[in-house]
């Protein structure tokens, strides 16, 4: 017990983010108080002559040792070349209030939203993470592709085991190709409520934007509040087989806005010079519900979706799904006044209960005027309109320009149709929650069980008994998947069934939305990959008719996107990041009811093309 508190106090003046010049005066004191916790640090060099990490890293001394390393593998000679950044993430409850009660939650740096990292395009980001929590927890770095480097990817069990409380990690987070804003969050049960925040990767040095400069950049990051514990309105459900509860409020930046009680005083605003023109980096948080976003009297032009660059899109709103993050100006040419920012939530699932609440921050025009009483407003696209959420989502294009190349795949040698369906699984009794049975989600009617070694673990190592590699290219039972469920049982099969990739594969998957139990939308999330979306439409995918309207010359390249209800949504990709990527519905409780599974990506024929050797210094699986 003493030495976890003397670890917690050798860290406690950490807690904020420190940069990299604190780390060379404060490195070597810090590694002395921290030897308890760690041992030697070792470079290795690979085949290629690329440096990659490796040893055993407990606090503060690997840190330093990283510190002094690192630069060397990537050779930073010149102000232009890629530079590493420091973090440090600190995991423990903190009190926040929020709708006019208190309430201890799991933080990092004791924030909501969490830490901002900021890099250019081509760093490394160095974040040694301390849970002083309750729980076991990993985080996951959104939509940063991590080449040949799955170790570090972060969904638990998947690539990693929990970093448990008392214990710490360190990651190692490769931005290669993303521009634009990403984030990171929690991948741990339900914590990703609570711990997450956003990741800016700015043009490479020596470049800019492909669209004017603007004035200023702000950050809008959309969540979700619950007055209880999140862990244990999961832990309830889980245990009962029914729904978890709904959210209390929806966020902008952490406030729920002056619709709430008790809110007035804390809605988040923004203060803005007329004339000019904003970046906003929206990242959608939120857990459960898709979200429309717009700001009264005033335009939206996306410029940048999932990390990539989009033709300018000019809109009254976009449409964003949980996992999306979006890159928007604005330009302040209206009267000064106060103008709502407005959040509003889309769901069209039927029988479901949901947050149907509206967060709201301010812009705030500076200058000598009277504000009015009420900033003015403005109404959104309905909450079941999930045409406009389509309507949006088709306008969007890759820039595909000569700074900004493409390359859709066109010699598909791998094609998959994937159902995203809602399920129940039978219950001892009839004894469970859902008229009897437990609710459970799936795709293709496999609802994925995960093991207590994760997946890369047992997949490198040749451990038995994990997974299988029998994940279909299709579903055994073809039916009518949206016109009801015919032959198709609504009861799911609980396996841990992955599918197998060799390197270099041209990948064309068809998401495909069903009516089993209730249609949804589904936000499909891949992990290690961005991907084309390079058609999207309502009813059943036909293949002899639906291929013919792909784009396959400007589509955009995401990480992240809405499957419709009651329609579907068509991908493609090069299998070329070798390692176990997990791919899932990024609705909260669709993922902890199953609707997942892994691509495992095999090694090329070369190191440049082979999975990075595993740190020895991992988390361990063991529960002792």
């Amino acid at each position: 017990m003493m030495k976890q508190q003397t670890a917690t106090n050798g860290v406690k003046s950490m807690a904020t983010l420190l940069p990299s010049k604190h780390y060379r005066r404060m490195g070597r004191r810090l590694a002395l108080k921290s030897l308890k916790y760690s041992t030697e640090m070792n470079i290795s060099r690979s085949k290629d002559n690329k440096m990659f990490l490796e040893g055993e890293n407990r606090g503060f001394f690997g840190l330093f040792l990283l510190h002094k390393l690192v630069p060397i593998m990537f050779q930073q000679s010149q102000m232009t070349q890629p530079k590493v950044h420091y973090y440090d993430f600190v995991l423990k409850d903190s009190n926040f209030t929020r709708l006019c009660s208190t309430k201890s939650m799991l933080t990092v740096n004791e924030s909501f939203p969490g830490p901002t990292i900021r890099v250019r395009k081509g760093d490394t980001a160095i974040v040694n993470v301390h849970n002083y929590g309750r729980y076991g927890v990993t985080i996951h770095w959104h939509g940063v592709k991590q080449p040949r480097n799955p170790w570090y990817d972060g969904p638990e069990n998947i690539t990693q085991c929990a970093i448990r409380p008392g214990h710490n990690f360190t990651y190692v987070v490769f931005f290669t190709v993303e521009e634009g804003t990403l984030w990171w969050h929690a991948h741990s049960d339900w914590t990703r409520a609570t711990v997450h925040g956003p990741i800016i990767i700015l043009p490479a040095l020596g470049t800019t934007y492909p669209f004017p400069q603007p004035y200023e950049e702000h950050t809008i990051v959309l969540g979700s509040w619950y007055k209880g514990d999140v862990m244990s309105i999961i832990s309830e459900a889980m245990y009962t087989g029914g729904r978890p509860n709904s959210s209390d409020a929806h966020t902008i930046n952490g406030q729920p806005g002056d619709l709430y009680p008790c809110s007035n005083q804390t809605t988040y605003r923004l203060k803005v010079k007329p004339g000019k023109t904003y970046l906003l980096r929206i990242v959608n948080a939120v857990m459960d519900e898709e979200i429309f976003f717009g700001i009264a009297n005033h335009s939206l032009t996306v410029v940048g979706q999932d990390g990539s660059y989009l033709k300018p899109v000019t809109t009254d709103y976009i449409s964003t799904t949980p996992g999306q993050t979006f890159d928007v100006l604005v330009t302040t040419n209206q009267d000064p006044s106060l103008y709502y920012m407005i959040a509003s939530p889309l769901f069209d699932g039927q029988y479901t209960p949901f947050d149907n609440s509206t967060s709201t921050a301010i812009l705030e025009y500076e200058g000598d005027y009277t504000p009015p009483s009420t900033p003015v407003f403005r109404f959104l696209p309905g909450c079941n309109d999930t045409d406009a959420a389509v309507s949006f989502s088709k306008r969007l294009r890759s820039l595909a320009s000569k700074e900004y190349p493409i390359d859709v795949p066109k010699n598909i040698t791998t094609r998959m149709l994937i159902t995203t369906d809602m399920n129940h699984i039978p219950c001892p009794n009839k004894s469970c929650a859902a008229h009897g049975d437990r609710l459970a989600s799936s795709l293709s009617n496999f609802s994925f069980v995960t093991r207590p070694t994760d997946i890369l673990q047992a997949y490198t190592r040749n451990l038995s008994d994990i997974y299988t590699t029998d994940f279909p290219d299709a579903p055994y039972v073809i039916y009518d998947f949206t016109g009801g469920k015919g032959n198709a049982s609504e009861y799911t099969t609980p396996a841990t069934r992955v599918k197998m990739l060799n390197y270099g594969e041209q990948v064309e998957m068809v998401f495909q939305g069903t009516t089993i139990v209730s249609p949804e939308s589904h936000p499909m999330h891949l992990h290690g990959y961005s991907f084309y979306v390079v058609g999207l439409g309502y009813w059943n995918f036909d293949y002899g008719s639906d291929p013919a309207s792909f784009n396959l010359i400007d589509p955009p390249e995401v990480n992240t996107i809405m499957v419709p209800a009651k329609g579907w949504v068509a991908i493609r990709f090069v299998a070329d990041n070798p390692g176990t990527w997990l791919m899932h519905c990024h609705l909260a409780r669709h993922l902890i009811w199953g609707m997942s599974t892994v691509l495992m990506v095999k090694n090329g024929p070369s190191n440049d093309t082979s999975i990075r050797p595993r740190p020895s210094y991992m988390p361990s699986c063991s529960s002792s």
